[in-house]
């Protein structure tokens, strides 16, 4: 065989395999996941109430889907206390903890918005859109 030839498929990788942190990404960096790990991770454990007021713009329905979903995941720790009235607190993991460099890292690049925002609008200007 030719080796410019191939056959259907011989190059073709698995999406997983592409990128190695495309699962993470997925995991840690879907919407309101990031802002509920790091709200946990920066002021600890917190009631439903507390976590929904420090994100002010999520809705209670997918507050409870996510904290759910983190908690399938074992990033948070969900816990119940029966009492009159029942207490429900959540709080990060040490699993999630353990991406408390990830989130320091992309504070110190936070700062780098401002020049993305500046490529922003050079490219609209540039080529008319927006």
């Amino acid at each position: 065989m030719d080796v410019t030839e191939s056959t259907p498929g011989e190059d073709e990788v698995a999406p997983e395999n592409a990128c190695p942190i495309a699962p993470v990404v997925d995991i840690v960096f879907s919407r309101w996941t990031t802002p509920i790990l790091w709200t946990l991770n920066e002021y600890g454990r917190q009631r439903f109430v507390e976590l929904e007021r420090r994100i002010a713009t999520i809705t209670p329905k997918v507050l409870t889907e996510r904290l759910r979903r983190l908690e399938r995941d074992g990033l948070v720790v969900r816990t119940y206390h029966p009492e009159v009235p029942p207490r429900v607190e959540y709080e990060i993991s040490a699993l999630g903890r353990s991406l408390a460099p990830l989130f320091a890292t992309l504070a110190e690049w936070s700062p780098n918005l401002d020049k993305v925002e500046q490529a922003r609008r050079a490219y609209d200007a540039r080529t008319g859109t927006r």
